[in-house]
């Protein structure tokens, strides 16, 4: 659930029916709904025999996206796509005799020396201990698996990371992963030919500990929280390892290099290092830039000896995803003046060209996830993902994921539905719902006023599905975060929203939002729609670039390093763009002139 065992997000509601409880904390509760047998189940102690309902969950059916068969991925750059550090040798040796006595490591060293003129190869204890029996299996051939540098030793030596009988060239495989605070994602690559194998996601096995970064890293400082949260993610990512090996017909074994981009609390906890600092003043983290590490440090389920590259990060809250989708998304090879975002519980933006690049992070909070709204829900079967308002009759029409039963709403839907509410005049700039509509779907509610989208007859849950002025106000809040971040990035570097020329959304969540609802409410900003880009999982791209080439590899350690990080906490204008932006769909109208002539009209 949203909150991790907090109690702040109501989501673990159950029914007592017999026995005896405690209900630590009823946040979220009414008299009512506890007179009922309510209780949430991460703050009720059981204190007896007792039975307990627990109500339908959601159902996770909006499928990551995810492909088995290969796909062409063009790097965006004159980068050379097979310029990468793996490579396979096969390596012929004269057999030992009476008359030679030399060892085989030093038969092995002296051949790659003299026919490849590798020298100082360096090789670890468990690989060593396959040398034996591999060169008497394969008849003294054998075909050496070697790492010539990493991005830490860019000068070698190499490094054997596996030594298989006889002549192996025919194949050479390695992962990209995109580590996501909801989802994970793995592409299997053939260095050989540079292109994706197969491709799998699923979503991130720490959500049952919290779906946001705060939420986890608190979980990680308690117990063994920590441990739990990295064995989590471990499982998630080498269930998705299996699978893309057996789509191919390998075995994880022969999976050599791995690039992984991620947050910065998504990567502590991949690697086992304590978060916390991350969400205390001064909010520094441990590392930015993870050292490479064999495979089998962390358990990772690829060859032991693999070598593990994590992307460099900016700071605590701008993280390798981040870097990565700057780098896949060609932003820091344009001349013009664009916007990057990947709009989350996070919202997180670079603004900039090819000389420069800033960037923020804004704490958005997980309204737009479906989190601390009455009828939020996750976009998975039974959510309300789009909404009409008819501007004469005040009724509203919507679509729901799966073609079912409504539910709740989505993160899409709530946008969609706060643009047609203000257009149709249901809402007022200040997000206030006006009763006095001749419609039945406006009333004073639990929660004080509210608009009916859903009438019980229609949705699965039996009864209204409603937005709450509470719901409206945690929305205005949102958006207004992210609308706040972009003015004061742009206006720290003297420019204003309307000298950007592109916008470009990553990210899962951005591929599902409508740009004009979003424009009409002021999420974003009011461009032409043709000035919007959306890119998708723009992190696991980045990964793959920076796996297949090593100049993109460079590139990518050069934008962390261009880039200057605001803290807009520190920044004494964030608070005043925020109160600006608390108004649909701002205060300064003229900032959206799209928007005024849609509602002169």
């Amino acid at each position: 659930m949203p909150c991790g065992g907090q109690g702040r997000c109501g989501r673990c509601a159950v029914i007592v029916e017999e026995g005896p409880v405690r209900r630590r904390s009823t946040q979220r509760l009414s008299p009512e709904d506890v007179a009922a047998g309510y209780a949430l189940a991460c703050q009720t102690v059981v204190e007896g025999d007792v039975v307990v309902t627990i109500p339908p969950q959601e159902r996770i059916e909006r499928r990551l996206k995810e492909s088995k068969r290969a796909v062409k991925v063009e790097l965006p750059f004159p980068y050379d796509i097979h310029d990468q550090p793996i490579r396979k040798i096969a390596v012929t040796l004269d057999p030992p005799s009476l008359a030679d006595q030399t060892d085989d490591w030093s038969r092995l060293q002296r051949e790659l020396a003299r026919r490849f003129d590798l020298r100082d190869v360096q090789v670890s204890l468990p690989v060593l201990k396959k040398l034996g029996p591999a060169l008497r299996e394969g008849e003294w051939t054998v075909t050496a698996v070697l790492e010539m540098d990493a991005w830490d030793r860019p000068e070698g030596p190499p490094r054997i990371i596996d030594i298989l009988p006889g002549e192996r060239l025919e194949s050479l495989w390695a992962a990209a992963i995109d580590i996501g605070t909801t989802s994970n994602v793995v592409w299997l690559v053939d260095l050989i030919s540079g292109q994706v194998m197969a491709q799998a996601a699923d979503y991130n096995g720490q959500i049952a500990r919290g779906e946001d970064v705060i939420s986890r890293i608190i979980y990680a400082s308690k117990g063994n929280g920590l441990e739990e949260l990295q064995g989590l993610v471990m499982e998630t990512l080498n269930r998705l390892l299996k699978k893309v090996a057996r789509e191919r017909g390998i075995s994880t074994d022969e999976i050599y290099k791995v690039v992984v981009a991620g947050n910065t609390t998504m990567l502590h906890l991949f690697a086992g290092i304590p978060p916390e600092s991350i969400r205390l003043m001064p909010f520094i983290p441990v590392v930015n830039h993870l050292p490479t590490f064999p495979a089998r440090d962390i358990g990772l389920g690829v060859n032991p000896e693999a070598t593990v590259d994590c992307l460099p990060g900016i700071a605590s809250y701008v993280g390798a995803d981040i870097t990565a989708g700057v780098l896949s998304s060609g932003m820091c090879e344009e001349e013009e003046l664009t916007l990057f975002i990947d709009i989350g519980t996070n919202g997180e933006m670079v603004l900039g060209d090819c000389t420069w690049l800033i960037a923020c992070a804004c704490s958005a909070g997980p309204a737009f996830e479906g989190a601390g709204v009455v009828h939020g829900m996750r976009a998975t079967a039974g959510a309300i993902e789009e909404v009409w308002v008819n501007s004469e009759t005040y009724e509203a029409s919507y679509r729901v994921i799966g073609n079912e039963k409504p539910r709740g709403i989505c993160g899409s839907g709530l946008i969609s539905l706060m643009a047609e509410m203000f257009i149709a005049g249901v809402i007022d700039k200040s997000g206030n719902i006006n009763l006095n509509l001749p419609t039945e779907r406006v009333r004073e509610g639990e929660h004080g006023p509210e608009y009916v989208v859903a009438w019980a007859d229609e949705t699965a849950i039996g009864e209204d599905i409603a937005i709450t002025a509470v719901d409206i106000d945690n929305l205005m809040r949102a958006k207004a975060a992210i609308y706040a971040g972009f003015s004061v990035l742009a206006r720290s570097v003297g420019l204003t929203l309307a000298d950007v020329s592109k916008v470009l959304i990553g990210g899962a969540f951005g591929q599902y939002i409508n740009v004009e609802k979003a424009i009409q409410i002021g999420m974003l900003p009011d461009k032409p729609y043709e000035s919007f880009e959306f890119l998708g999982n723009t992190s696991v791209r980045g990964a793959y670039y920076a796996l297949v080439s090593r100049d993109m590899r460079r590139r990518v350690t050069e934008v962390g390093q261009m880039m200057t990080y605001l803290e807009l906490s520190a920044d004494n204008t964030f608070f005043d763009e925020f109160n600006a932006a608390l108004f649909l769909p701002h205060t300064d109208l003229t900032q959206f002139p799209s928007v005024a002539t849609l509602l002169k009209e």
